[in-house]
């Protein structure tokens, strides 16, 4: 497989789901917090995602996504000393999310970070930090454990120890997801390797990832223009871009918002000869119950999509790692 380090990648999602005991224990020795702000950037801002739609379904508990400096600039109702303020960033050294830390902590907010550096700023920074293997991404196997915890002490996820339980075959499940995209994601590049503009779609726990990899991957790493949109928001605005040669990339999971997509999937091969659907339901994700494979979905579709990253730099000889601005000019 193109570019693939089985190893490391096993390595990294086992030493994220190892990271069970410790979020339980943190988790279990919270007291007074009543609100929960899962604060990223960029990348990490659009992995949260999921996690506040996950606790909007089955908790009362408010829990809200939020950009780092956009919340150092605009506040938040609920920060204080009851808020648990939770970070992620594989380099431990994004400057916003490091002065989000510093304004939370100000609030008398509660910090927990997922980093895979021990000893980088972020993790230096926080009250509590939960370490992993270096590079490890994403993030999803340790945020579902905390978000999912929380839920289950509050007695408002009676599913949360099936999960976790579940989660020591995600190392696997999702390897051998990537091994099953390898031909699709290789035919895909050939057939795109001088597309510029991408549509892409996904909703529900799914709608994180589908921004993530139009603007991290496509936009930032590979310079491609494109368009995102919801689902559920398919049919206002962005579908008049649509014509019969535009790529669409779809991403669909086995959650209740389903429907929304398949409806937007319908639609868009009316008009598009070109339509690529990253599907959940097509991965055997051996060990995972029909409940847990939906919430999995966003880690097993982010592993899988990666290989069209890999085979769409192949053909269009451009660096994942090439960056004309990001880290490269001051901003």
């Amino acid at each position: 497989m193109l570019g693939f380090n089985e190893e490391e990648l096993r390595e990294q999602l086992s030493s994220a789901v190892a990271l069970r005991p410790q979020i339980e224990a943190l988790v279990d020795q919270l007291e007074n917090i009543d609100n929960v702000l899962l604060i990223g950037s960029g990348g990490t801002y659009a992995q949260m995602w999921p996690y506040e739609y996950l606790a909007r379904r089955h908790s009362k508990l408010p829990v809200r996504a939020a950009i780092s400096r956009e919340l150092i600039e605009s506040g938040d109702a609920w920060l204080g000393a009851g808020t648990l303020a939770v970070f992620a960033s594989a380099s431990g050294t994004t400057e916003d999310v490091l002065l989000a830390i510093d304004y939370v902590t100000s609030k008398g907010a509660t910090t927990v970070a997922f980093t895979g550096i021990g000893d980088s700023p972020i993790a230096q920074n926080v009250d509590h930090a939960l370490v992993c293997a270096p590079k490890t991404w994403p993030f999803d196997p340790q945020l579902l454990l905390l978000v999912g915890r929380i839920m289950h002490v509050r007695g408002e996820f009676d599913g949360y120890t099936s999960l976790a339980d579940e989660l020591v075959h995600l190392p696997d499940a999702v390897i051998e997801a990537a091994k099953a995209t390898e031909d699709q994601a290789s035919a895909f590049a050939e057939a795109h390797a001088d597309s510029d503009y991408y549509f892409l779609i996904g909703g529900g726990p799914l709608w994180g990832l589908t921004y993530l990899y139009s603007m991290c991957v496509l936009e930032e790493m590979q310079w491609l223009r494109t368009t995102r949109v919801n689902a559920s928001e398919f049919f206002h605005g962005s579908l008049e871009l649509l014509e019969a040669d535009t790529p669409v990339l779809i991403f669909q999971g086995e959650d209740e918002t389903r429907p929304l997509t398949d409806r937007a999937e319908a639609f868009a091969k009316r008009i598009s000869n070109d339509v690529t659907v990253l599907d959940n339901r097509t991965y055997e994700l051996a060990g995972f119950s029909p409940e847990n494979r939906a919430l999995i979905a966003p880690i097993v579709l982010d592993i899988a999509v990666g290989r069209f990253s890999k085979h769409l730099e192949r053909v269009r000889n451009h660096s994942l790692d090439l960056r004309r601005y990001y880290r490269v000019m001051d901003y």
